[in-house]
Formats: C-alpha cells, sequence, structure tokens
C-alpha cells in the first residue's frame, strides 16, 4: 500500500506539473497585489481539490452508468497521458493541462482567474481527472485521498511562492524540470496502456483470447 501511495502521489505530482504551471499562474495574475494573487491561489487550488474529490468518488460510477470499463478508460487515459507527456518532453503547452490560446484570450479580459482557468483546466485538467478515476480504481479510497492532498498542497505552496521560485529556477530551469517528468510520465503512460490491453484480453471469453 505504501509503494502505490508513493506512485499515486507521484503521477499526481507530475500530472498537475506545480513547477510548470508558475509561468502561466503569473502571466494570469500580474496585475495583482501580492495578497490578492495569494487569495488567487488558495482559490483555486480549493476549487481544484474539491473538482478532483468530487471525481475521485463519483467518476468510476459515471463511467459504470455510460458502460465504460475501467481497462478501456486505462487504455485510452494511457495515450491522453502519452500526448501529455511529449508536450512536456518538448516543453510545449497544449490544451491537455493548461489553456489554449483562445481561453487564455478570454482569462486576460477577466477579473477573477481563480476559477477559470486556474482551477480547471490548469489544475484539474483532463490529465489530472483520468489519472484520479484510474488510481480510485486500483486502490482503497484513503490512500489515494491522502495522495490528492499531498499533491494540491504542493501545488499550493508553489503558487504561493511563485516568484522566488521563478527567480531561482527560471524559464530554462522550469523546462528542464518539465522535460524529466514528461519522461517519467510517459513511461506512465505506457505501463496504463499496457495494463489496461491485459486486462481487457483477460476478460474475453476463452473462445475469444
Amino acid at each position: 500500500m505504501l509503494e502505490f501511495a508513493g506512485a499515486a502521489f507521484a503521477t499526481l505530482v507530475i500530472i498537475i506539473d506545480p513547477v510548470g504551471t508558475l509561468p502561466i499562474f503569473l502571466a494570469l495574475t500580474q496585475r495583482q497585489g501580492r495578497e490578492r494573487r495569494r487569495r488567487t491561489a488558495t482559490t483555486s487550488i480549493s476549487i481544484a481539490a474539491i473538482t478532483l474529490i468530487v471525481v475521485g468518488f463519483m467518476g468510476e460510477m459515471v463511467l459504470r452508468l455510460l458502460g465504460i470499463s475501467l481497462p478501456a478508460l486505462r487504455i485510452a487515459g494511457g495515450i491522453l497521458l502519452l500526448l501529455l507527456s511529449i508536450d512536456m518532453v518538448f516543453a510545449r503547452q497544449s490544451g491537455i493541462r493548461s489553456p489554449t490560446e483562445t481561453e487564455t484570450a478570454e482569462a486576460a479580459e477577466s477579473s477573477d482567474v481563480a476559477v477559470f482557468p486556474l482551477a480547471i483546466p490548469l489544475i484539474a485538467g483532463p490529465g489530472a481527472i483520468t489519472s484520479l478515476i484510474l488510481l480510485m480504481g486500483r486502490a482503497e479510497n484513503d490512500l489515494v485521498m491522502q495522495a490528492i492532498v499531498i499533491g494540491l498542497v504542493l501545488s499550493v505552496a508553489t503558487l504561493l511562492l511563485a516568484g522566488p521560485v521563478m527567480d531561482r529556477l527560471g524559464v530554462t530551469g522550469i523546462n528542464v524540470i518539465g522535460r524529466v517528468f514528461g519522461i517519467v510520465l510517459a513511461a506512465l503512460a505506457v505501463q496504463y496502456i499496457i495494463d489496461g490491453t491485459t486486462e481487457a484480453l483477460t476478460s474475453l471469453p476463452s473462445g475469444h483470447a
């Protein structure tokens, strides 16, 4: 169980990528003072946490209602995360884990960016939601919830210290960390695909195997 908790924590940290969110967070809150930026970070993390927790509890039930099996979600999630890992390795921004250009332009005109695009999709994006449902399907809820809380607390701490961290790491440093995370995420994505395919083949009747 401890091994799974560590793997779940690492997965969420890699996918949420608190270090990689810093440039976007700073760009969206550049007109805000220190206190307002702190409130924005706290609000966005809180909303993202609530969203992920609700998805964690309700996700598998919704899948059953839609007739979607966990092996199918593992394969689809693995493909999605593989695409995300490629963007991370090449230090590219995409709509999978960050706002699109249109969404960013819309957010620039908004006075409050805590909910959109910071909480969703920057923190609680498709990759985080998919991974959370898969993790909830593989282990007891308490371990996954603890991993989520740790990952989100890390995100809060990083966002609240965005300025000093950016000064120390710089864009190059953040991209290097993102590339390392991307390589690990690619391996996790391939493992999801292998696990999903194996489970799907195992569940077939013997005459179709």
